[in-house]
Order: structure tokens, then C-alpha cells, then sequence
């Protein structure tokens, strides 16, 4: 305690700290144990440096200021090299020296540090004009930098402020018609919708066109003063959290019908996008997520583009031509052949609405963090013959005590060696089909007279055992399976070209799985059933798939799925928001 006390460089507040714990040290209900590291703690060098730290910040502005001590570096560094250039060739010291001086980098030093001194800061604004009419109007002068952001009129477009400009059908003014989000008009807050522009530069604008103004605009230099009449009411942009996923791909450039090209933003399908304005019912503003340029661009709001598709399909479907390869209608259910034989199937006459096509263009997204001890199913989605039953097997054969799957039923009577519980869960049909009707099963169908199914029980209960379900259900299983509960991640096993399909299965001896018996291999016509189901399961549900695999090599697509499978287990990741809230 001396020492401290003796120490004149501690900090006051630690030694009265230290002096009021060794006065109350006997009636703290503490032991000497937790006494000694408060007081260790205390005395610790580390804490007295994290003090002084704070101090200096705290008081950085009030006790201390810097001050540069030449303001004329650079006129300096010139008078030393007339100095040292006659001893340059004689001297080693200062020929370095006068080599050193020359050098770009040390003499943009010395003007960047010259012009902080000077505080010669650019673009120096100029005085605000202050003569305005006692008879006029409220009105507010802005002034801002002329920038690479776009401000733009209906047909032309000039990159200037982070704004566009239109002419207001009932009055004829030009008024601010939006304000890009972290563009410069928006981040000097001094700027909003509706507000009048009256002059741009001292040029009055009254009666001008857009394209009129965007030429002051383009003449104009460094800073550019705006004279506006404040709209009647300002409602604050407020940027929202909204993250979406897009559902497709976006070019603003091939986009008639965007007020301003350049002020568009650009997406591809399955990119996330930060919505931060939909207060035009047209045109949102967004940015691509992890994007660094804070300006935001417009794209299509979610009814626009829902207007688009449908008009699109329309147009098509009135032309004749197919909107899905080898189909007439997209509401067709039965556009595209079945396999020939398959254990689980869906009665499509009865189930119409699972192969209606959805028209997806934005899917609000959340990150969904890994859960220790709760895995999300991988659900393997995929036309029959594609390879995912082989998928699946080697994905469990890795570590069978972690990835598991559910045990199907069947209403059918055991086969001699057949286990109930291990094979499948043996019930009665009438027993099926009471579960069947209160919606127990995520896919169900039957096959020569008997029922099959997988129960939405079996899979919650390997989840909440801590297990990696694994799942490869009929396509139509989706829209049972994605749901908050389970939070499954759907992996789509896409066949390679016809080529590839039949030069690899035919090199693998793949039996085909059309074939009851699996006795031979595929036929070209199965070959192109698979790339058919291919096309219309991308169709009609591409929008629900989290990883696209092509199964052209079946290692190279095994790790993949393996990467896959890693990646869910352990980073966060894009799920709708429905299911982190």
C-alpha cells in the first residue's frame, strides 16, 4: 500500500479506491482470497493503463490540444533540397536525403499536413446568399458537393446528388420526387420528397422541364446551391431492416419503366437485398447485403414485379407459346409424365394445389444462428433416377450416430426377416388413413393396393433427439416439410446435361430406378423423363431451394453435399424471418 500511495504518477481515483477496500476489509463479507485479487486487480498495471487511456479520451479537447508547429512543410522541404543539392554527389547522407525529399509519397505527405494546418479544406462552400424577398414564400438555400450520385428527370440522367427530380402534374413545378438512401442529399438531411426547386445555381428553373434543370446541373462545378421551397409536410426517411431474398435476376439497365437507369441496383437470383425504403408502391430502395457502397438503388417493389410475371405469362399463354418445356400451362398438373413406378406418389387429381406455381419474387430472410443440440433436417429434393437415395446412404455411412432417417410406414404385412420399427412401422390401413386425414403425414401415397408415408412425428422426434434428419421426399413434400417448426435446408440434386446424365450413369452401371427389379440400366427415354422432372420441379419450386448440387460426378457431388451439411451445422444462416421471430 505504501508503495502505491508513494507512486506520485497513480491515478487519485484507484489509490482512494484501494485506501476505502483496506479500511472496510473487516467488515466486507469477503474472503482473503477474493480480497486479494480485488486489490491485485487494483494495483495491476494493466488497469492503470486502461485509466490513463480513459482520461485521455474523456479529456482529450479540454486539457491538451495539438498544434502543428509549421504550416509551410512543403515550402521548407524545398529550401532543404537548394540546401543539400551542391553535397548530394559528395555526401552519402545527403544524397539519400535529397533522394528521400523527391519522392511522391513523402511530398503528398507534407501538402496533406500543410493543408490541415492551414485547415485548407475542400470544396469551401460559399457565403449563403441572404437577401430574400420579404413577400416570398418560406424557403430554405442547400448547398451540396457535386458527386457521382444520380439525380435524374423521367427521361435523361445526370450522376449529381443522390436525388431525381420530376415535374408535378397538378402545379408544373419541378419537385424532389425521391431521395436515394446514403446518397448525398439524404445524408445532408436538408433535402426531402416534395420540396419545391425554385433555383439551381441562381438560375431560376420556373417553367423548366427536368431535362432543363439536369443540364445546370451537368454544367455545374464543385458546389451546387439549390433554392427549394420546403414541401408542406416532411415525413422523415426511415430506413427499414427489411432483409428479402430475390427470386430473380434484375438488370435496371434493360428496364424501360425505371424512372432513373442509373439509379437502379442490379441482383441476381438468390441475392440478399437490404430494403431500406418501400414508401413508393413501385419502386423500392435497396442494397445488396455486405454491399460496402452505402447508396442505395431502386428495384422493382414485390407488386410490380408480380404485375410483370403474370402479364408476362399472359402474353405467352396467348401466343401459344410454352411457359414450362413440354407443357401448356403452368396450373397444369399433369403437364409432365410420371415415372413408371414409384413406391410413394401423390394423386395429383386430388392434390391440384400442390403443383401450382407460385409467383415468387421476394422472400423476407432473417440469419438463423446453429442451435447446439437441435440440427435442421436436409431434405434432398430431386427427380427420380437423379442419385439421391446413393446421396443420402453415403452422407449416413460417414457417422450413423449423428445422421439418421425416419423410419417409414406402410399399412402392407411384414415380409419374412422384416423388423417393425427397423424396416418400417407396420399399421393398419384404416389406422393410416385416420392419420392421413389429421395431416400426421408430410408425403403419403400407395402403391399395389397398400400405404405408404413418412410422419411429420418421426422427423420432429429425430431433431429433438439432436440428430441430423436426412430426408429425400417427393418434391410436393415441401410445402408440408418447410415450415418454422422443422427449419429444414433443402438441397436440390440437379441431373448434369442429357450427354453427361447417360455417359456417367452408363460408366457407373447405375441401375435404373424406373425398373422395379433394377435388373438393367436406363433407357434414353428415362434419361430424358429425369431432365423433363428436372425442368418442371426448378419451375414450380426453385424459389424453396437453399444449395443446388449437380449430380454430374457422384463423388465430386458427395462432397459437396458433405461441405453442405458442415456449413448448416455450423455458420448462420438466410431462413425466412417467420422463423426467427
Amino acid at each position: 500500500m505504501t508503495a502505491v500511495m508513494a507512486n506520485g504518477n497513480w491515478d487519485p481515483a484507484l489509490s482512494r479506491l484501494l485506501v476505502s477496500l483496506e479500511e472496510a476489509r473487516q467488515v466486507l463479507p469477503s474472503s482473503e482470497e477474493e480480497f486479494g485479487f480485488l486489490s491485485g486487480l487494483l494495483q495491476s498495471k494493466e488497469l492503470h493503463a486502461l485509466v490513463k487511456v480513459h482520461n485521455k479520451i474523456i479529456n482529450n479537447g479540454k486539457d491538451e490540444k495539438f498544434h502543428p508547429t509549421v504550416s509551410n512543410s512543403m515550402q521548407i522541404a524545398l529550401d532543404v533540397l537548394d540546401v543539400i543539392a551542391p553535397k548530394a554527389t559528395s555526401n552519402e547522407d545527403c544524397k539519400n536525403l535529397f533522394i528521400l525529399l523527391q519522392k511522391p509519397h513523402i511530398q503528398g505527405l507534407l501538402c496533406a499536413h500543410d493543408a490541415v494546418a492551414q485547415k485548407d479544406y475542400f470544396p469551401r462552400l460559399p457565403e449563403i446568399p441572404l437577401e430574400v424577398d420579404e413577400d416570398e414564400e418560406t424557403i430554405k438555400i442547400v448547398q451540396l458537393v457535386k458527386s457521382s450520385e444520380p439525380l435524374s428527370g423521367a427521361q435523361s440522367v445526370e450522376p449529381i446528388v443522390g436525388a431525381t427530380i420530376k415535374t408535378d402534374e397538378q402545379t408544373g413545378k419541378i419537385v424532389i420526387a425521391r431521395i436515394m438512401h446514403g446518397g448525398a442529399a439524404d445524408r445532408s438531411g436538408l433535402i426531402h420528397v416534395g420540396d419545391e426547386v425554385c433555383e439551381v445555381n441562381g438560375i431560376n428553373v420556373e417553367g423548366k422541364t427536368p431535362n432543363d434543370v439536369l443540364k445546370i446541373l451537368q454544367a455545374s462545378e464543385g458546389t451546387i446551391t439549390f433554392k427549394l421551397v420546403p414541401a408542406d409536410s416532411k415525413s422523415g426517411l426511415r430506413e427499414s431492416k427489411v432483409r428479402v431474398r430475390a427470386h430473380f435476376d434484375y438488370t435496371s439497365s434493360t428496364d424501360p419503366y425505371i424512372p432513373c437507369k442509373e439509379a437502379g441496383l442490379d441482383f441476381k437470383k438468390g441475392d440478399i437485398l437490404h430494403i431500406v425504403s418501400q414508401d413508393d408502391a413501385y419502386w423500392w430502395q435497396a442494397r445488396r447485403e455486405g454491399d460496402r457502397n452505402m447508396r442505395a438503388g431502386l428495384i422493382p417493389s414485390r407488386a410490380l414485379q408480380e404485375r410483370r410475371i403474370i402479364h408476362e405469362r399472359t402474353q405467352k399463354e396467348k401466343s401459344g407459346d410454352e411457359i414450362l418445356p413440354g407443357c401448356q400451362s403452368p396450373k397444369s398438373p399433369r403437364c409432365a409424365s410420371k415415372p413408371k413406378t414409384k413406391k410413394i406418389m401423390y394423386d395429383t387429381a386430388e392434390n391440384d394445389d400442390f403443383d401450382r406455381e407460385e409467383i415468387a419474387t421476394y422472400e423476407e430472410v432473417a440469419k438463423l444462428y446453429p442451435r447446439p443440440g437441435l440440427q435442421r433436417p436436409l431434405v434432398l429434393i430431386g427427380p427420380p433416377g437423379v442419385g439421391r437415395n446413393e446421396l443420402k446412404r453415403r452422407l449416413i455411412a460417414t457417422d450413423p450416430d449423428k445422421y439418421k432417417t425416419p423410419i417409414p410406414y406402410t399399412s402392407r404385412p411384414p415380409k419374412h426377416g422384416e423388423v417393425n420399427g427397423k424396416d418400417y412401422f407396420f399399421v393398419t390401413r384404416e389406422k393410416m388413413e385416420e392419420d392421413i386425414e389429421a395431416s400426421k403425414f408430410i408425403e403419403f401415397g400407395e402403391y399395389k393396393g397398400n400405404l405408404y408415408g413418412t410422419s411429420a412425428e418421426s422427423v420432429k422426434s429425430l431433431v429433438n433427439a439432436g440428430y441430423v434428419c436426412i430426408l429425400n421426399p417427393h418434391y410436393q413434400a415441401l410445402k408440408m416439410l418447410r415450415t418454422p417448426q422443422l427449419k429444414p435446408y433443402i438441397i436440390y440434386i440437379k441431373p448434369p446435361t442429357f450427354d453427361i446424365l447417360k455417359e456417367t450413369r452408363n460408366a457407373a452401371y447405375a441401375r435404373s430406378t424406373f425398373d422395379e427389379t433394377n435388373s438393367r440400366g436406363f433407357t434414353d427415354e428415362e434419361f430424358h423423363e429425369i431432365l423433363h422432372s428436372s425442368e418442371r420441379i426448378e419451375f414450380l419450386y426453385s424459389h424453396l431451394f437453399d444449395e443446388v448440387i449437380v449430380n454430374a460426378d457422384l463423388s465430386v457431388a458427395f462432397e459437396q453435399l458433405v461441405r453442405v451439411a458442415s456449413k448448416v451445422e455450423t455458420e448462420p444462416l438466410w431462413v425466412p424471418a417467420s422463423w426467427v421471430q
